[in-house]
């Protein structure tokens, strides 16, 4: 293939879409923004109407003989260091359940991180593929989960000979990443193949000082949000392949299965335009970014009340193997307040919106789209946030139990569990009991409970009082959880 960076496939298709001046009499049926309504033209601007065309019969004939959308992925995949990628417009969320299909199947064994994506256990529930579940290395002082070591997936492997192959979340929301060199070694050792969920690593192939990008170190699969730290829309996903351990008409075969039929060409633009962009210009932005976001921690740790979790914080025995500074997470136990409170009250008196809040955390990512001016205002706000503190105190209380007593035991298969016989009981009396539903603190999106684990009284606590207390979850029956979703005793 001759690669030239500079072009951008699905861009050049949309400008000769639109100066040839098709005319279609296809979907979709706002006809080029004629048929939407004036008031959502106003609002959106023509230009979102004007970049949605059908991808085949559209921007591309009717047979796909311009290879518009392949010569877009292949482009990518050299950007990355891929021998194959594929785009997906439904999100990380179908690429990841994409690949665990292509690598497992019902009833057979996959080796997975516990701090995995709610997704990853929404594979697991339309699959039947049965987890075996590798500990996060916690740090029980900060309450927080970092990704399984190499280590713990050989010791998977070892009591689990059977597995077809592991799945390892890195980097976290949080920015601490895993050893994926060594954990691909461990896999490749017994002849699996190693996915990686790297939702929140889009950017690490474009800087060196940044952590190691998945497909340089190894792994076989990796899954990539272009929406999170690049410049994509909302839903905008690519997974990458290599190696002969998955082939790729399976893999392919298995997104067809998931995808949709009426892709969205504006999401494909804005991955082509991405990777044009990073080849480009990726080592100068991501530096960029990587500057402003150090100054930044050294603004916010001079905050009375605010500490910014670093590598020191993160790196070290038991903890992460590699860390990201672009996730600016700020711990505000000495402040006193939740992330909840913290990122309320800049969403209502600063209008800035933090992304990731549990509690004691807020984080405000910085990428290659901020400057000095987003910097400031951030600051600024975080200051005077600081400063109205004691008017948010006393912090709800968020029972957090010890990492021992937050994993529970899976009793039954996911799949299982969520499709079996199931009743609604009161919160109080659902310790012993075993889930038919996840219940997910999000963001980050971690299911604190998977459906098929069995309850206990700690869990049932921290969700209770950390609901209490701001905590969104999003995802059980009831949202008020004063009751939760159970297998029938009978089902067990």
């Amino acid at each position: 293939m001759n690669v030239d960076h500079t072009r951008a496939p699905v861009l050049e298709a949309l400008d000769d879409y639109h100066r040839k001046g098709r005319l279609s009499f296809t979907p979709p049926g706002h006809k080029q923004a004629r048929g939407a309504d004036p008031a959502v033209r106003q609002a959106l601007g023509d230009a979102v109407f004007l970049g949605d065309v059908l991808a085949s019969g559209g921007l591309d004939d009717r047979l796909t003989r311009g290879r518009v959308l392949e010569r877009a992925e292949e482009l990518m995949a050299d950007a990355v260091h891929a021998e194959h990628t594929f785009f997906t417009t439904c999100g990380s969320s179908l690429s990841v359940k994409a690949a665990m299909l292509s690598v497992a199947g019902p009833h057979e064994q996959l080796l997975v991180g516990r701090d995995a994506h709610k997704s990853v256990v929404s594979g697991l529930i339309l699959s039947g593929i049965e987890p075996v579940w590798v500990e996060p290395r916690w740090d029980a002082g900060r309450h927080l989960a970092h990704p399984p070591s190499a280590q713990e997936f050989a010791d998977a492997f070892a009591d689990h000979p059977d597995a077809k192959g592991a799945l390892v979340t890195s980097p976290t929301p949080y920015g601490s990443c895993a050893d994926l060199g060594a954990v691909a070694e461990v896999c490749h050792r017994h002849g699996r193949p190693l996915i990686v969920d790297e939702a929140w690593g889009a950017h690490l192939p474009f800087h060196p000082d940044l952590p190691s990008w998945a497909m340089d170190a190894g792994a076989d699969i990796c899954v990539t949000s272009i929406h999170k730290m690049g410049s994509g829309f909302e839903q905008g996903s690519v997974f990458h392949l290599q190696g002969d351990l998955v082939p790729p008409e399976l893999l392919r075969l298995r997104a067809d299965l998931l995808g949709t039929t009426s892709p969205s060409v504006l999401i494909y633009a804005g991955l082509d335009g991405w990777r044009r962009q990073m080849v480009l210009r990726g080592k100068e932005l991501m530096g960029g970014a990587l500057d402003l976001a150090a100054d930044v921690r050294a603004a916010v740790e001079e905050i009375e009340g605010l500490h910014v979790e670093g590598r020191d914080d993160f790196c070290g025995p038991g903890l992460a193997d590699d860390f990201d500074p672009l996730p600016v997470v700020i711990d505000l136990d000495d402040l006193g307040i939740t992330g909840f409170q913290a990122a309320d009250w800049l969403r209502e008196h600063r209008r800035i919106d933090a992304h990731l809040t549990d509690h004691r955390r807020i984080g405000a990512q910085i990428t290659h789209a901020d400057d000095r001016s987003t910097a400031d205002e951030l600051l600024d706000a975080l200051r005077e946030m600081a400063r109205h503190a004691p008017e948010l105190r006393p912090a709800p209380r968020v029972d957090v139990p010890p990492p021992p007593e937050l994993r529970l035991e899976q009793a039954v298969l996911p799949r299982d569990a969520f499709f079996g016989h199931t009743e609604d009981i009161p919160l109080r009396q659902a310790a012993g009991r075993v889930a038919a539903e996840m219940i997910t603190p999000y963001p980050p999106g971690i299911p604190a409970v998977l459906p098929g684990e069995r309850l206990n009284e700690p869990v049932l606590r921290y969700l209770s009082t950390g609901q209490a207390a701001g905590m969104n979850l999003p995802d059980p029956s009831d949202p008020e959880l004063e009751t939760i979703r159970v297998l029938r005793r009978n089902a067990e």
